[in-house]
Protein backbone atom coordinates (compact mmCIF):
# COMPACT_ATOMS: atom_id res chain seq x y z
CA UNK A 1 0.00 0.00 0.00
CA UNK A 2 1.20 3.32 -1.04
CA UNK A 3 1.09 6.57 0.98
CA UNK A 4 -0.86 9.46 -0.71
CA UNK A 5 1.85 12.07 -1.74
CA UNK A 6 1.94 15.25 -0.24
CA UNK A 7 2.69 18.94 -1.62
CA UNK A 8 5.52 21.33 -0.32
CA UNK A 9 6.12 24.79 -1.55
CA UNK A 10 9.50 25.11 -1.65
CA UNK A 11 11.24 29.04 -2.02
CA UNK A 12 14.60 27.27 -2.37
CA UNK A 13 14.55 23.89 -3.40
CA UNK A 14 17.38 20.92 -4.20
CA UNK A 15 18.78 21.34 -7.85
CA UNK A 16 18.40 18.12 -8.33
CA UNK A 17 14.36 18.44 -7.06
CA UNK A 18 14.48 21.08 -9.49
CA UNK A 19 16.46 19.16 -12.51
CA UNK A 20 13.58 16.43 -12.07
CA UNK A 21 11.22 18.38 -12.87
CA UNK A 22 13.09 20.11 -15.92
CA UNK A 23 13.82 16.53 -17.08
CA UNK A 24 10.45 15.28 -17.23
CA UNK A 25 9.68 18.52 -18.76
CA UNK A 26 11.92 18.20 -21.32
CA UNK A 27 11.01 14.45 -21.96
CA UNK A 28 7.66 15.41 -22.85
CA UNK A 29 8.06 18.15 -25.38
CA UNK A 30 10.63 16.18 -27.06
CA UNK A 31 7.89 13.34 -27.36
CA UNK A 32 5.90 15.93 -29.11
CA UNK A 33 7.82 18.81 -30.37
CA UNK A 34 11.25 16.69 -30.97
CA UNK A 35 14.60 18.23 -30.06
CA UNK A 36 14.75 22.04 -28.44
CA UNK A 37 18.78 21.66 -29.25
CA UNK A 38 18.34 24.30 -26.19
CA UNK A 39 21.65 26.14 -25.73
CA UNK A 40 21.92 29.18 -23.45
CA UNK A 41 23.33 32.24 -25.07
CA UNK A 42 25.03 34.92 -23.22
CA UNK A 43 26.79 38.29 -24.45
CA UNK A 44 28.85 40.51 -22.30
CA UNK A 45 29.80 44.32 -22.24
CA UNK A 46 33.18 44.43 -20.53
CA UNK A 47 35.56 46.88 -19.43
CA UNK A 48 39.20 46.58 -20.37
CA UNK A 49 39.49 44.89 -16.95
CA UNK A 50 37.12 42.45 -17.69
CA UNK A 51 34.18 43.27 -15.17
CA UNK A 52 31.19 43.01 -16.21
CA UNK A 53 29.08 46.30 -17.70
CA UNK A 54 26.32 44.72 -18.98
CA UNK A 55 25.14 41.72 -20.95
CA UNK A 56 22.07 39.89 -22.62
CA UNK A 57 21.01 36.19 -21.06
CA UNK A 58 19.15 34.41 -23.45
CA UNK A 59 18.58 30.95 -24.84
CA UNK A 60 17.73 29.44 -27.95
CA UNK A 61 15.35 26.29 -28.34
CA UNK A 62 12.79 24.98 -31.13
CA UNK A 63 14.18 27.88 -33.52
CA UNK A 64 13.65 30.42 -31.56
CA UNK A 65 15.44 33.61 -29.02
CA UNK A 66 14.39 33.90 -26.04
CA UNK A 67 15.81 36.98 -24.59
CA UNK A 68 15.47 36.71 -20.79
CA UNK A 69 17.46 39.46 -19.81
CA UNK A 70 18.91 42.62 -20.83
CA UNK A 71 20.74 45.08 -18.46
CA UNK A 72 23.83 47.63 -18.81
CA UNK A 73 25.22 49.42 -15.99
CA UNK A 74 23.53 52.96 -15.97
CA UNK A 75 27.08 54.83 -16.95
CA UNK A 76 26.79 53.10 -20.43
CA UNK A 77 23.30 53.02 -21.58
CA UNK A 78 23.13 55.45 -24.44
CA UNK A 79 26.42 54.58 -25.47
CA UNK A 80 24.78 51.97 -28.52
CA UNK A 81 25.89 49.05 -26.60
CA UNK A 82 22.16 47.70 -25.94
CA UNK A 83 21.61 47.96 -29.29
CA UNK A 84 25.13 45.65 -30.21
CA UNK A 85 23.99 43.25 -27.04
CA UNK A 86 21.12 42.80 -28.98
CA UNK A 87 22.33 42.91 -32.54
CA UNK A 88 25.07 39.85 -31.41
CA UNK A 89 22.41 37.53 -29.52
CA UNK A 90 19.95 37.89 -32.95
CA UNK A 91 23.03 37.11 -35.49
CA UNK A 92 24.34 34.10 -32.97
CA UNK A 93 20.86 33.07 -32.88
CA UNK A 94 20.69 33.10 -36.59
CA UNK A 95 23.66 31.04 -36.94
CA UNK A 96 22.67 27.97 -34.75
CA UNK A 97 19.42 28.19 -37.38
CA UNK A 98 17.02 30.36 -35.35
CA UNK A 99 14.13 32.30 -37.34
CA UNK A 100 12.52 33.91 -34.45
CA UNK A 101 13.28 35.76 -31.27
CA UNK A 102 10.93 36.85 -28.34
CA UNK A 103 11.16 39.26 -24.87
CA UNK A 104 9.04 40.63 -22.49
CA UNK A 105 9.92 43.75 -21.27
CA UNK A 106 8.53 46.03 -18.67
CA UNK A 107 6.54 49.88 -19.16
CA UNK A 108 9.42 51.62 -17.23
CA UNK A 109 12.08 48.99 -18.89
CA UNK A 110 12.87 49.19 -22.45
CA UNK A 111 9.67 48.87 -24.37
CA UNK A 112 10.76 51.25 -26.87
CA UNK A 113 14.18 49.93 -27.53
CA UNK A 114 13.04 46.62 -28.85
CA UNK A 115 10.23 48.59 -30.71
CA UNK A 116 12.84 50.73 -32.67
CA UNK A 117 14.41 47.03 -32.93
CA UNK A 118 11.50 45.79 -34.93
CA UNK A 119 10.15 43.74 -32.16
CA UNK A 120 6.06 43.44 -32.46
CA UNK A 121 4.15 43.52 -29.16
CA UNK A 122 1.66 40.39 -29.31
CA UNK A 123 0.64 40.80 -25.85
CA UNK A 124 0.13 42.28 -22.60
CA UNK A 125 -0.46 41.92 -19.32
CA UNK A 126 -1.80 45.13 -17.28
CA UNK A 127 -1.28 45.47 -13.69
CA UNK A 128 2.06 43.50 -14.23
CA UNK A 129 3.64 44.74 -11.71
CA UNK A 130 0.48 47.20 -10.13
CA UNK A 131 0.28 50.52 -12.10
CA UNK A 132 2.48 49.13 -15.23
CA UNK A 133 2.44 46.76 -17.80
CA UNK A 134 4.35 44.35 -18.94
CA UNK A 135 4.68 43.68 -22.67
CA UNK A 136 5.88 40.65 -24.99
CA UNK A 137 7.30 41.06 -27.90
CA UNK A 138 8.51 38.78 -31.23
CA UNK A 139 10.32 39.27 -33.99
CA UNK A 140 11.25 37.49 -37.23
CA UNK A 141 15.01 37.05 -37.64
CA UNK A 142 16.20 37.37 -41.26
CA UNK A 143 18.24 34.83 -42.67
CA UNK A 144 21.22 37.17 -43.74
CA UNK A 145 21.20 39.04 -40.69
CA UNK A 146 18.98 41.89 -38.78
Amino acid sequence: MHSEPTLTIESDPKPADRSIVERGLEAFNHQHAGDSHHQPLCVFVRDSAGNVLGGLLGDTYYGWLAINLLWLDEAWRGHGYGRMLLRAAEAEAIRRGCRHAHVDTLSFQALDFYLSAGYIVFGELAGLPPGHTRYFLQKPLAAHGS
